[in-house]
């Protein structure tokens, strides 16, 4: 496996070349590949942690964290994305280590809030999260809340609350 290059930035950093890619390649995976017509761009991004993973200098994977109370009770990953380029070559594990890591530097002894497509629930287990809702729909596409509980923090903190 080809390791990417890690990056974050807070959206003020980013070239605009540099937006434009990002929310091209959220576009092609989350609207265009599966078929689920939302408004992508939002406040979030304003005050988001954005990483890219780029490798020979092409975007290979993105994601983005959010503060306590920008989407639920906890810091948050979303918007998880590897590339059709790239897909099937192994990023997804790393990447996410990635976005624990950086997630875990902002906010130390917190737990993390993921609202992970239903049929992911196996790989987001893998990686410490666990299920803390019903399944739900979420822009006609099953959703779950898994909760990585930060060792001695509460389960839920005041009740993980999807606010789009």
């Amino acid at each position: 496996m080809i390791k990417p290059i890690y990056s974050w930035a807070r959206l003020h950093e980013l070239t605009g070349p540099q937006v434009h890619e990002i929310l091209q390649a959220r576009e092609s995976v989350f609207i265009v590949e599966q078929n689920c017509p939302y408004p992508d761009a939002d406040h979030a991004d304003i005050n988001a942690w954005h990483m890219t993973g780029r490798i020979n200098g092409r975007l290979a994977c993105y994601a983005r964290v959010l503060a306590p109370g920008e989407k639920y009770a906890e810091p948050s990953i979303g918007r998880v994305l590897t590339t059709a380029e790239f897909r099937g070559a192994g990023l997804g594990r790393p990447m996410m280590q990635e976005a624990i890591r950086q997630t875990n530097h902002l906010f130390p002894g917190q737990n993390i809030c993921i609202g992970a497509q239903a049929h992911l629930h196996k790989f987001y287990g893998s990686l410490g999260f666990e299920q803390c809702s019903e399944e739900y729909l979420e822009d006609g596409i099953a959703h779950i809340l898994m909760l990585r509980r930060s060792f001695g923090a509460p389960l839920l903190s005041d009740g993980a609350q999807n606010t789009r």
